[in-house]
């Protein structure tokens, strides 16, 4: 009886999660034939079509976009990181006098310093991180024990806890240029109550915080849309381009550069 209540439980983490999480998807690289290139990394349990507003507007922009599913919910963060991502940029990297470029949504993120922590890249450019759990996820805390999400989030679901010890907290501070999106709007009020402070109803805004990252921008996003935003994808192009954020209010939150986006909530936004 105990495993029938968890079912809704198991459906509510996996409602998002699109598509078959599979590797079978098709390789390809969008734009135009030359320019710098940006690779996209989804998050746990999706696809490359999740990502899919950010490859038409960073094709727009004149990169060239690596977007590939990979068996994120068959794989520990290592193996997507030495196997799938090492992978994936010797095949598909053809110009190494080209800037490789980074975004990153959620489990992609640490995914991404796993790698560049074991493998730097010599030729990196900037990266924009979505959502990360750079301190591990509360939720993971809460679920790691509950069958349902053990079985369908699989080695990767395991590592995201919170705990010093675990992958998210090892791997140390960036050394590269990063900036970082965080989003403080919940689809999901009972995974929130579990989430201390304000969170996306998947991570809490403090647990994307990294150490060395270049800059930090909150905005009023849920986890599951955040990357599909227009908000949120003029700040990636942005960060791209200059370096940091633009427009919003400047602050500062534990002596880290904030830039808080000014948003208010409308019609469309419902289910974001």
């Amino acid at each position: 009886m105990r495993r029938w209540r968890a079912i809704p439980l198991g459906l509510m983490i996996l409602a998002p999660c699109t598509g078959r999480n599979s590797p079978s998807a098709r390789e390809r690289i969008a734009g135009p034939s030359s320019g710098d290139y940006v690779v996209l990394i989804h998050g746990l349990g999706r696809t490359a079509w999740s990502m899919k507003r950010l490859e038409w507007a960073l094709s727009r922009e004149g990169y060239r976009v690596i977007s590939m599913t990979y068996p994120s919910t068959r794989l520990s963060v290592e193996g997507a990181s030495a196997n799938w991502l090492a992978g994936l940029l010797q095949r598909s990297i053809s110009d190494r006098t080209a800037k490789i470029h980074f975004v990153t949504h959620s489990l992609g993120g640490i995914i991404l310093r796993e790698f560049l922590s074991c493998q730097p890249i010599e030729n990196l450019g900037r990266v924009v991180m979505l959502a990360p759990p750079n301190r591990g996820s509360e939720l993971v805390d809460r679920l790691r024990q509950n069958w349902l999400y053990h079985r369908f989030t699989g080695p990767a679901g395991q590592q995201l806890g919170t705990e010093d010890s675990s992958l998210p907290n090892r791997i140390g501070p960036a050394r590269f240029e990063v900036g970082i999106i965080a989003g403080d709007r919940s689809l999901n009020p009972r995974f929130s109550a579990w989430i201390p402070g304000p969170d996306d109803g998947k991570v809490s805004v403090r647990s994307t915080r990294l150490e060395g990252m270049t800059d930090f921008l909150q905005v009023r996003r849920s986890h599951t849309w955040m990357m599909w935003r227009q908000d949120v994808v003029g700040a990636v192009t942005s960060f791209l381009k200059r370096g940091c954020f633009t427009g919003g209010q400047v602050g500062s939150v534990h002596g880290k550069r904030l830039r808080l986006a000014v948003t208010s909530p409308k019609s469309s936004d419902v289910g974001s």
